[in-house]
């Protein structure tokens, strides 16, 4: 939200400085994010001063230049050489200066340096009009009348005020503060110092003419709607003053009236609406719904088709604005419109913000109205527009307000105790400074005891509804800094878990970071189009779009997206890992586990002149993944292989009957869903039972054997069924105390062997801790491997 200085200055008496006031609004909870100072005219002027010519004779080496005397207010007169046809003394004119830097109304800065022209040295330059940005013409240099003081500042004499503006990060629950009185309010109670309004005292009916009607069909979507008539108004370009003023907070100028209602909208925080009286048929404006499906063209020439909870400003015969929301293009203001219609209305809140979503709208109006109007405002902000309207464009008011307020909003009445102010602020600031704020923030006390206080809270401050709303009012005004950090701090013992999840979380991110991987943080929403599992999915009830329609159900999309924009980027090698949440609706309830996942693609390394670039594999994944689970001391668990929609191949790993990770590589259709067009492989760790296997852990310390370890090795023929994996928990089964560790060290299969057959030779690495292993020892265990790996998996020693 932007706010200018200048004009927070209408409504308040203050000195601060346009720093001090950032200050104070960002100590207060509106967050200047930025500020920035706004010159009314590029340059501001600066260095340009009124000169009186004294003398003015022609130059003796042109036929249309002249050399002038200027008194500009200093020690000495500058000479100026001049080409102007309508320079000569005694006139008063703008003198840039040397060193000054001019801007022209058109083309680009440049500097004034003194020179010679011709032979005559030139000290400045005599302006016209549109080298300095004043205006277009350029027929001669200005003349200035002749009561111009000499040597004032060209910005003094033609009254220029600097502005400066501030961006404030407005938070959803502050709608009060979304205009120039709100964000006053808060520096006024601050400061213990008035907010004065615009007067509108003057508001007159000249003649109440106006035949036009109002009905108000649904007062549930419209608490209060208010109007009034002005006839004989002429639409043309705003004032300057209005021009500039919109211009400071980056709003484009269209004409006189709609000026009017974006001025009083970013004033007071009233939106409002000005409908051309001559497209309201039948001289009646009615606020209702209309059909589902209807088609309504909106000021920007789009055609929407209207939901029946949209809420209408409609004529005798068809709509004419999305209330709150945006106008049409039938009976917006043109021209030549000469009567209008001023609309000044409170919808409710909620019917706004779902039609603006509905239709992908986002106004000025819908923001404001979407968080809460004040109520009570609706009327004022009439009468200061068609003041303000009068002034701008002429006419009369040609009718009495028409307000219509079955049920007005009372205030919200909010009980607080003295006991709760202090323990929450963290500090007994006094009752009378808790009072003192509360009238500079307009909450009216209506009764006291020793206990508390009674209050009403003003309409307008629809999010100050509780105690501890009230006390976090007061705490922002009595302010955050002004709250000492004690000198002690009580805290009870932790007995969560251990090791906690994001010690756990860490530990890997600092493996796979050492290991050149980076993490990637993704919104844990997505489009339903990427789940394999709709029926299960956690659908978005009011998805803000067709991309952001449900809850993700894997983290594979999210990384895919994420390597589909760097590689969309030219940055095609990528090592990315996430933890996050995945989310399912399974027998009518909510389920959420925690993943994390890896992702590598592209180059295994960078590029090396002494050696070729290879490619990732499946196997440099299967490394990273069985080194993870090694760190963290994970182990006992079975292989299993898989193939799914996401995994075109790869393995999956099982501690009993639950899946601890898969990973291989991602499908050909799971890439195209997300424009990759590169191989690509995943890993998915059920991080939830990695957390209960590895709170489970005990490490217990052994001394390392002084006793030698043996290799024996046997190849065997085995049918292509058959896995490395089954043949390793066979001989793990087989024995449990000499068997240390099985590796595959060699896979054949080819037409030397029988059809439906492969060849797997395999190490065993044997030890025994507490003496030398003997060959008698060590044949007896073999002769169990081969016995158990034949009558099991059907495995034929080969010689």
């Amino acid at each position: 939200m932007k706010i200018s200085y200048n004009w927070l200055k209408q409504f308040i008496d203050t000195d601060k400085t346009p720093e001090e006031v950032s200050q104070i609004l960002t100590g207060t909870g509106l967050e200047v994010e930025s500020l920035e100072k706004v010159q009314a005219i590029p340059g501001g002027l600066e260095g340009l001063v009124i000169g009186y010519v004294k003398e003015c004779i022609d130059h003796p080496n042109s036929d249309h230049l002249h050399i002038t005397k200027l008194d500009v207010g200093g020690d000495a007169d500058l000479q100026v050489v001049c080409g102007a046809a309508n320079v000569a003394a005694g006139q008063k004119v703008v003198v840039a200066t040397v060193g000054t830097t001019v801007y022209p109304t058109a083309g680009e800065p440049f500097k004034i340096n003194k020179s010679k022209i011709r032979g005559e040295v030139s000290e400045g330059m005599i302006c016209a009009e549109d080298e300095i940005g004043l205006g277009a013409d350029h027929a001669g240099i200005m003349v200035l009348p002749a009561d111009a003081p000499v040597g004032t500042p060209a910005k003094e004499y033609f009254k220029l005020n600097d502005d400066y503006m501030y961006e404030i990060g407005l938070t959803p629950n502050r709608a009060d503060a979304a205009s120039h009185l709100g964000t006053a309010r808060d520096i006024a109670a601050y400061l213990k110092i008035g907010v004065t309004k615009p007067d509108v005292s003057a508001f007159k009916v000249d003649n109440n003419n106006s035949p036009i009607q109002v009905v108000v069909e649904n007062e549930a979507a419209a608490p209060r709607y208010s109007g009034v008539s002005i006839s004989g108004i002429e639409v043309k370009e705003s004032p300057k003053w209005l021009k500039e003023r919109l211009a400071v907070i980056g709003v484009r100028s269209i004409n006189n009236v709609v000026d009017v209602t974006n001025y009083v909208l970013h004033d007071l925080g009233q939106p409002l609406h000005a409908f051309d009286a001559a497209t309201i048929t039948g001289n009646k404006v009615i606020v209702k719904n209309v059909a589902e499906g209807t088609v309504f063209k909106t000021l920007d020439d789009a055609d929407r088709k209207l939901n029946a909870d949209d809420l209408m400003i409609c004529n005798a015969e068809e709509p004419m604005c999305i209330a709150g929301v945006f106008g049409g293009a039938k009976s917006g203001v043109s021209n030549s419109t000469t009567d209008i219609f001023l609309e000044s209305a409170y919808f409710n809140s909620v019917s706004v913000r779902k039609t603006a979503k509905r239709h992908g709208l986002k106004t000025d109006s819908s923001f404001r109205f979407e968080r809460g109007t004040d109520p009570d405002m609706t009327v004022f902000a009439l009468k200061r527009a068609a003041l303000l309207i009068q002034e701008v464009a002429g006419g009369v008011i040609s009718s009495e307000i028409f307000d219509h307020y079955p049920n007005p909003v009372a205030p919200f009445e909010v009980e607080v105790t003295y006991h709760n102010i202090d323990r929450l602020i963290g500090k007994a600031i006094g009752n009378g400074t808790i009072k003192s704020i509360l009238k500079a923030l307009d909450i009216e006390i209506v009764a006291e005891t020793e206990a508390g206080l009674s209050l009403k809270v003003p309409p307008y401050r629809v999010d100050v509804t509780r105690e501890v709303d009230v006390i976090e009012e007061i705490l922002r005004l009595y302010g955050y800094n002004n709250i000492e950090i004690p000198t002690q701090i009580r805290a009870s013992l932790n007995n969560s878990v251990r090791p906690e999840k994001d010690t756990v979380q860490n530990h890997i991110s600092d493996i796979l970071t050492a290991n050149g991987f980076n993490e990637i943080l993704a919104n844990s929403l997505t489009k339903l189009a990427y789940s394999d599992d709709p029926d299960h999915a956690v659908k978005i009830v009011n998805p803000l779009s067709s991309d952001l329609d449900a809850m993700r159900q894997t983290l594979l999309f999210s990384g895919l997206e994420a390597i589909a924009y760097n590689q969309n980027r030219k940055a095609a090698d990528l090592k990315l890992y996430e933890f996050g949440k995945i989310y399912n609706h399974i027998e009518g309830k909510y389920v959420e586990a925690q993943r994390f996942s890896i992702f590598m693609t592209g180059a295994k390394q960078g590029e090396q002149w002494n050696q070729k670039q290879a490619g990732v594999s499946f196997y440099n994944l299967k490394a990273v993944v069985d080194g993870l689970l090694k760190k963290l001391n994970i182990s006992d668990y079975t292989t299993e292989d898989i193939s799914t929609n996401n995994f075109a191949y790869g393995l999956q790993y099982l501690r009993g009957n639950k899946m601890l990770v898969s990973y291989g590589a991602v499908t050909a259709a799971a890439l195209k869903k997300a424009d990759v067009d590169k191989e690509v492989f995943y890993a998915d760790f059920n991080f939830d039972l990695i957390l209960q296997l590895v709170r489970k852990n005990t490490i217990v310390y052994q001394e390392v054997s002084k006793f030698p370890t043996v290799r024996r090795d046997l190849s065997m023929l085995v049918d292509t069924a058959v896995t490395f994996a089954q043949l390793k928990q066979i001989a793990q089964r087989t024995d449990k105390k000499l068997l240390k560790d099985v590796n595959v060290f060699d896979v054949y299969q080819g037409d030397k062997l029988p059809a439906g057959k492969k060849s797997y030779a395999l190490s065993f690495i044997l030890q025994d801790t507490e003496k030398t292993l003997t060959d008698k020892a060590i044949d007896a265990t073999m002769q169990k491997l081969i016995y158990n790996l034949g009558k099991e998996a059907g495995a034929e020693i080969r010689k």
